[in-house]
């Protein structure tokens, strides 16, 4: 996903993937359109053909009989239904797959933003039973619901024109079908079903969080002994997935049933109406019997409408979930006119002024006061106890997060009134935990900087102190494994390190850059980094005792203000 994807995509409602596409879903439901008609006639044209041949032959050799003309009709309609449904699933599919992954991208887009401020309320297996469960339901939406849906009020219109031209009742009758069997029955089926597919959409999630929690947790639930109870939550919650899939299949199976029999009854009437038509309206035998078998076609085309209302509304469900998690208001605005920061890319000061925050619904302020200078290439660290608002202090230098009072000044420019990407373009962050991805090392390094080249990375593994460990395991191509399973702790956090240190921001900002090392590995992380830092400026968060000569200054965070050390 490029920065030109999320650009396409940031503030667009769900609708415009679909718009975006609306040339390939409009040109697919017209051939599907062509197909089902095709179909339609040429069973009705067929049918009629087989009754006049018929008839034909019982009258003898003297009758006449027009052969050439319908037999062309049915190869033109055998033609015509072979290449539309060919072009039809060509158009469609490829329409599907590229919504399918537009779909993917936009949430990435919209949700982005959101974390961690709004993200971070959400469970990670709910956000992941979103992003596999719900659009699923929506990227096939056109195929499953919406493109059948059309091409059968499509269909049924042309044959309602074709009934009325051949016999007006039976015009009639159809109309009452379609109405009945292709319309009425369907929507009872799905009556109430939104309440339906809501509960059965809430309930996958469930399911999918909790067994993703389960596995992620699997070692925690081992130690602990509490896989049994676990087990027990994850098949209570299968049962309850289980009841609202049979309570939906029950409500197709019933309206199943009711179309099974109206279309019994409907398809006798129009048998019945055909003769009658012959007996005193005069109407052919060939195209009496064409209209009985166009009924056949189109109860059979009709009987696909219960499975495509309940995907619509199973869609509209899951659309509406998507939206839910997109639409929140970001935790921080884009200014309305951004301004332009003056010596992008160089060392400045960042200047912490009267910085006060308390985190919504919480009277303590987490920051009270806080003031901050952090000249060009100084090296400044911060350490407090659990909860003092380190943490807290990163993510408003961030911008993930505004203060309430006070102001962020980078080269003397409030940081507010510049655009996110162009401030983010400024730092350089190691976050607490930083991940290492399932990938190479090359891959992993690039996340830094996508157009970085191998010189670079080996640059940087240098200055990290990894390139010999890298050159003894297969170069930049080795495989690093997910976690990073292949590292030790030392290593993962080096290589988090590297890929922060790629990014050619002036200002370097480490949160917890030790957390999970032991005391001889940390130090020798840290004594490795005013090197590593080639002069630029840091900001370190660290509850850790440093060796001397990492940091210029050191600061302790206490009820919400710094306070200098040594």
């Amino acid at each position: 996903m490029s920065q030109q994807d999320i650009n396409r995509w940031q503030g667009q409602p769900l609708s415009a993937v679909f718009a975006a596409h609306r040339a390939r879903l409009l040109g697919a439901v017209v051939l599907f359109s062509v197909t089902m008609v095709a179909g339609t006639a040429l069973l009705g044209l067929s049918g009629g053909f087989l009754t006049a041949s018929a008839l034909a032959g019982l009258a003898g050799l003297g009758a006449t009989f027009n052969f050439f003309s319908p037999s062309a009709g049915i190869r033109a309609l055998t033609m015509a239904r072979i290449v539309s449904r060919y072009f039809e699933k060509l158009l469609g599919h490829d329409a599907t797959l590229r919504i399918a992954r537009d779909l993917r991208v936009w949430f990435f887009a919209r949700a982005l933003p959101l974390a961690p401020g709004k993200l971070g309320n959400t469970r990670t297996g709910e956000l992941l039973a979103r992003l596999m469960g719900d659009i699923g339901e929506v990227d096939g939406l056109f195929v499953r619901a919406i493109g059948p849906l059309l091409a059968m009020g499509v269909v049924s219109v042309a044959a309602l024109l074709a009934a009325v031209l051949v016999y007006p009742p039976a015009a009639a009758l159809l109309a009452l079908m379609a109405l009945l069997i292709g319309t009425a029955i369907p929507l009872l089926a799905v009556r109430g079903g939104k309440a339906g597919e809501t509960e059965r959409a809430q309930r996958r999630a469930s399911l999918r969080t909790l067994a993703f929690e389960g596995l992620e947790g699997a070692a925690d639930l081992l130690a602990q002994q509490a896989q049994g109870r676990w087990i027990v939550q994850v098949d209570e919650a299968a049962r309850k997935v289980a009841a609202s899939d049979r309570r939906r299949r029950r409500r197709l199976l019933s309206a199943q049933l009711l179309h099974g029999l109206c279309a019994g009854a409907g398809l006798v009437a129009m048998l019945a109406l055909a003769l009658h038509g012959h007996a005193s309206a005069g109407l052919a035998p060939a195209l009496a019997a064409s209209l009985v078998f166009m009924t056949v076609a189109l109860l059979e085309l009709w009987a696909g409408a219960g499975l495509a209302w309940q995907a619509l509304v199973a869609g509209r469900v899951s659309a509406g979930r998507l939206q839910a998690i997109v639409e929140q208001a970001p935790a921080v605005a884009e200014p309305a006119t951004a301004t332009v920061l003056a010596n992008a890319g160089q060392a400045a000061t960042l200047r912490l002024h009267d910085i006060v925050f308390s985190w919504p619904g919480q009277q303590r302020r987490v920051l009270d006061g806080l003031d901050l200078d952090i000249a060009p290439g100084q090296r400044v660290a911060i350490g407090g106890d659990s909860g003092s608002g380190k943490s807290t202090l990163s993510l408003l230098i961030l911008r993930q997060a505004d203060p309430q009072a006070g102001q962020i000044q980078f080269n003397g420019q409030d940081i507010a009134s510049l655009s996110l990407a162009q401030w983010h373009q400024q730092l350089a962050w190691m976050p607490q935990g930083a991940p290492i991805f399932a990938g190479t090392l090359a891959e992993n390094l690039r996340l830094g900087d996508a157009g970085a080249s191998d010189a670079q990375l080996w640059q940087v593994l240098q200055r990290v102190r990894l390139d010999g460990w890298a050159q003894d395991n297969g170069g930049l191509e080795t495989w690093v494994g997910e976690n990073g399973a292949t590292l030790s702790g030392g290593q993962a956090r080096r290589l988090a390190l590297a890929r922060a240190l790629l990014r050619p921001g002036p200002l370097v900002l480490l949160d917890e850059p030790t957390e999970g090392l032991d005391v001889d590995t940390a130090h020798a992380l840290l004594l490795d980094l005013p090197a590593a830092l080639a002069g630029r400026s840091l900001l370190m968060i660290s509850h850790d005792v440093l060796p001397p000569g990492v940091v210029d200054v050191q600061y302790r965070l206490r009820e919400g203000r710094l306070q200098p050390l040594g």
